[in-house]
């Protein structure tokens, strides 16, 4: 799995290496394509409101957006009736990668929500890296149920995460 970091902005600093190891290890856990793609890029309040008013219709603004690109990424695993590599197959694939997208964090808005909402800084960007990643494996929270089932997935990764980073 292929994570790229950026950090475009310059009002918190960012850990890009930490929030690489939580990004991976969140695809290694839902067990996303081990082709797949995703870029974290952490961007200042006027970049990520233009990014909510453009492309989500929203106003100002906002702490983590995702876009996700494969809308129907492959599971992992082997998918026999899915067509794909078999046995005999080249070992080179020649499929393109699974672009799953993009999470977008703006880590001045985090900084802000951070006392009421996660408790510190730290927490609060762990969360949003993890929840804009878990929105490119099509989880969402429109839904009393799907938001019960996103936010326990949430705490789960960010449990496992705290224990590896000690």
């Amino acid at each position: 799995m292929s994570v790229f970091a950026s950090d475009e902005q310059s009002d918190v600093a960012v850990d890009l290496e930490r929030w690489l190891r939580l990004a991976r290890l969140v695809l290694a856990d839902e067990r996303a394509p081990e082709d797949a793609e995703v870029s974290l890029i952490f961007v200042d309040e006027t970049a990520i409101a233009d990014l909510n008013i453009k492309f989500l219709g929203g106003t100002g603004p906002t702490d983590v957006l995702a876009f996700p690109i494969d809308d129907d990424h492959v599971p992992a695993g082997r998918q026999p009736d899915a067509g794909g590599r078999g046995p005999g197959a080249p070992a080179e694939p020649t499929d393109p990668p699974a672009v799953l997208g993009d999470v977008v964090v703006c880590p001045l808005v985090a900084q802000r929500q951070a006392p009421e909402h996660a408790g510190t800084l730290d927490a609060e960007l762990a969360l949003l890296v993890v929840h804009g990643v878990l929105h490119l494996l099509n989880y969402d929270h429109a839904e009393d149920q799907e938001r019960v089932e996103m936010q326990q997935r949430e705490r789960e990764l960010l449990a496992k995460f705290a224990e590896l980073e000690g």
